[in-house]
């Protein structure tokens, strides 16, 4: 950049690196999503079409930024995971935030027409907002995505009562708030299979558990030790370990990481730049 006499402006700018050795969560929501499924006239109390829109452009997302280990979604919201040895844009929280958030806002529109057949997107466009949040330990991490998916099992065991209420029980809105107030999970699932046969632990999973998206590689067991030569070697293996990245499959399940399960069978998606597994 050339030098001028208006250079001094640059200095009024904030560096907002985030700390090193801390897992990047880049958390994203739908701006004004109950107006957007209200106009589109999105299905209660789960839009499959939405859901699988929003999980198409987090693929795409994910496909573009190689450092991101994994990500979660549920509704309106998507949580991408930065590996905590992530150097892009320098860790700067504002260039990570614009950047996931933007782009998943152009995949959201840009895929809508092949998940929302039949129905014209219009102005104003659907955006999304974002937030960087660091974590310290693995640990934390993992119970901030057990935090989420929590949430997704409350609030959708939640809208799946109400909306049966509302749908198929003659109930205003009002009427079936004033209902579910002060009940408790049990009592919810009494009210689905007594009052209209639903088992809710049968429900799919998309809609209990969310949205899981990780990178999967052909040998999974010695994911962590292909992490470990590229992180430890030269610029050709750290190059190397990037197209391989690239390339991997993505894959997009719904099942749940609060457990260990999970994790344990896909060590690598949280090992360290020393190739060690998850731990604290």
């Amino acid at each position: 950049m050339a030098n001028s006499e208006f250079q001094y402006v640059r200095s009024f700018e904030t560096w907002d690196a985030l700390p090193p050795s801390n897992w990047i969560v880049v958390r994203i929501d739908g701006r004004g999503f109950s107006k957007l499924c209200k106009k589109y006239d999105f299905a209660k109390p789960n839009d499959r079409r939405a859901l699988d829109l929003m999980n198409a452009a987090a693929v795409e997302v994910v496909r573009s930024f190689v450092d991101i280990v994994l990500a979660y979604g549920q509704s309106d919201e998507y949580s991408f995971i930065f590996h905590e040895s992530a150097q892009l844009f320098e860790r700067r929280a504002v260039k990570l935030a614009t950047s996931v958030a933007t782009q998943f806002t152009a995949e959201y529109c840009m895929l809508w027409p092949k998940y929302m057949q039949g129905v014209e997107l219009e102005r104003p466009w659907p955006t999304f907002d974002g937030r960087c949040v660091c974590y310290p330990k693995r640990k934390i991490l993992r119970d901030y995505l057990a935090w989420r998916q929590a949430d997704c099992h409350i609030n959708n065991l939640y809208n799946t009562t109400f909306w049966n209420l509302v749908l198929k029980g003659g109930r205003t809105g009002t009427e079936a708030e004033e209902e579910l107030k002060g009940t408790v999970s049990g009592d919810k699932n009494e009210i689905l299979f007594t009052k209209f046969g639903i088992n809710y632990n049968k429900e799919d999973e998309i809609y209990r558990k969310g949205t899981v998206v990780y990178r999967a590689y052909d040998l999974e067991v010695n994911g962590q030790e292909r992490n470990k030569e590229a992180t430890e070697g030269s610029k050709s293996q750290l190059e190397k370990e990037k197209k391989r990245k690239m390339k991997a499959k993505i894959e997009v399940e719904h099942c749940d990481i609060i457990g260990d399960g999970f994790w344990e069978k896909r060590p690598y998606i949280l090992a360290s730049k020393r190739g060690e597994d998850y731990g604290e």
